[in-house]
């Protein structure tokens, strides 16, 4: 699609066809592109090529459900103009790099169901974004202590290798509505978290949590997904809120939970 006043190329969208091959390197000699959009491609294979960080008008990028191989180029981090960029749903592989926490207009990352492996940068906590998917990969290590200054509105770290504690995600003045930790192999005292007011969604299913549900569980008054089934937790779940409106299978199996939905406490 062509911009009217300028003549020039400002929108490149495929989806669902029969392209094939490799994204060309010369795309990034489209300098007026503000939106990429290549999704669904199955046949669409190779690297995302690095020039496409020569694009620096780009706002919107998607290579989600293709075919595409390879490491995240390091140059996509020079995108300032990025809003969204999403790259899951295809066999990517190699670490994140940390240039991609230079975005400065960055509202969504999607990096999920790719084969990303090592630590999440240390410089991801420099940076705002609102939605942050990078489930099932393979990443693994704990959170970087500098996801501390961030506030979300949906984080989804589930299905990688993630360990320690990750309760710095949490806090009574953060934003977070939606956070999916599940499968993971996270360890931390569940009691000492505080959890804000604005949750909607929060699992933390197949990990190894321990403590007990706090008390301030039970003040969540959006809280319509709840899971913290497969961890270590003790005690009586929080009554006075919704927790008891969700199934038993929400929490089972743990080491000694008790009390609705579950059986009373002795």
């Amino acid at each position: 699609m062509c911009d009217s006043t300028t003549n020039r190329i400002n929108t490149l969208q495929f989806g669902r066809g029969n392209i094939s091959g490799q994204i060309p390197a010369v795309v990034g000699d489209l300098p007026y592109l503000e939106i990429l959009v290549l999704e669904g491609l199955t046949n669409l294979t190779g690297y995302i090529p690095s020039t496409i960080g020569k694009l620096t008008h780009l706002r919107y990028f998607s290579v989600s459900k293709n075919s595409l191989s390879g490491p995240i180029p390091p140059a996509l981090g020079m995108l300032k103009n990025l809003v969204l960029i999403n790259l899951s749903f295809n066999r990517l592989s190699g670490p994140i790099p940390s240039s991609l926490s230079q975005f400065t207009q960055l509202s969504q990352m999607y990096l999920d169901h790719n084969r990303l492996t090592g630590r999440i940068p240390d410089s991801f906590g420099t940076f705002t974004v609102s939605d942050l998917d990078l489930s099932h990969n393979l990443l693994s290590g704990p959170l970087p202590k500098s996801m501390a200054n961030m506030n979300y509105t949906s984080i989804d770290f589930s299905h990688n290798m993630l360990e320690g504690d990750v309760s710095v995600l949490f806090g009574k003045n953060k934003t977070v509505q939606e956070v999916f930790l599940s499968n993971n192999k996270l360890s931390f005292d569940i009691s000492k978290v505080q959890f804000p007011a604005n949750v909607t969604s929060l699992d933390l299913s197949h990990n190894r949590i321990t403590g007990t549900l706090p008390a301030s569980l039970a003040s969540l008054k959006y809280l319509f997904q709840f899971n913290v089934s497969y961890n270590g937790l003790c005690g009586k779940i929080p009554t006075g809120g919704r927790l008891q409106r969700f199934k038993a299978s929400a929490y089972l199996p743990n080491r000694c939970l008790c009390g609705a939905p579950l059986p009373a406490c002795k």
